[in-house]
């Protein structure tokens, strides 16, 4: 990613609804439909600036990645803990059959080989451990935010489907989620394909908005998993491995 996205990760990434309520949400999925064991071992591949990490440590001990080095001492400083440097796909140095629950959460699309990283994932896994996998959807959707997050891709439920199997595993659960918004992010998206804006679009909006749309992304928590979603800024996954 552009040097920007992860310096206003750090500044942003405990006050922006995206993160506040992408974390609730996550946490509610992993507490209903993975139901780590007591003290757990969990794997954060992509951690960024730790921020959930912190939302992990509910569930067990949690060991984390990041290859960006001023994202890592962020993390690091933030955590209290090392934070490894391994990229993917060959995760070198990371244990293998170590874990109950591996989160790539918004990491995928920035790795051109994604099989080979869904494979060394999975390698990562104690039996009957679960991978909890978050994409942006929606090829269509591509903009500068893209660009500057340096994606490859983003995906359709088909092309993820495909991905995750062709990589050998199983998939418990997909779904859609960030849902509700979705049709405020579309608009969105096409206005700046229009206009032709350039750069991320993760900018804190004004606090009542901020609140708003907290509010509304996190309503998503006690649903999904649950029910079927309509389309969805982004997909989530649990799999396993077969």
């Amino acid at each position: 990613m552009e040097r920007v996205i992860y310096d206003r990760m750090a500044e942003l990434d405990e006050v922006h609804w995206w993160y506040r309520a992408r974390r609730r949400v996550l946490a509610s999925l992993i507490a209903r439909r993975i139901g780590p064991p007591k003290e757990a071992r969990i794997l954060e591949v992509g951690c960024g600036t730790g921020h959930n990490v912190l939302m992990l440590r509910q569930f067990g001990t949690v060991d984390a990645v990041e290859i960006d080095a001023d994202a890592r001492a962020v993390a690091e400083k933030r955590l209290g803990q090392a934070v490894g440097s391994a990229p993917l796909p060959t995760l070198e140095g990371v244990a293998e059959g170590a874990y109950d629950l591996v989160a790539l959460l918004d990491v995928l699309e920035h790795v051109e080989d994604d099989r080979a990283a869904l494979r060394s994932l999975a390698k990562r896994l104690k039996p009957g451990g679960k991978l909890l996998l978050t994409v942006p959807a929606h090829p269509w959707m591509w903009s500068a935010h893209d660009v500057a997050n340096h994606h490859h891709r983003r995906y359709t439920k088909g092309a993820l489907k495909a991905a995750i199997q062709e990589a050998g595993l199983k998939i418990e659960m997909m779904s859609w989620f960030n849902s509700i918004l979705f049709p405020l992010a579309a608009v969105a998206r096409v206005k700046d394909r229009l206009t032709g804006k350039e750069g991320s679009d993760d900018a804190l909006p004004p606090a009542p908005i901020n609140r708003f749309f907290d509010a509304v992304f996190g309503l998503e928590a006690y649903a999904v998993g649950r029910l079927p979603f309509p389309p969805g800024v982004s997909i989530v996954a649990v799999v396993s491995a077969t």
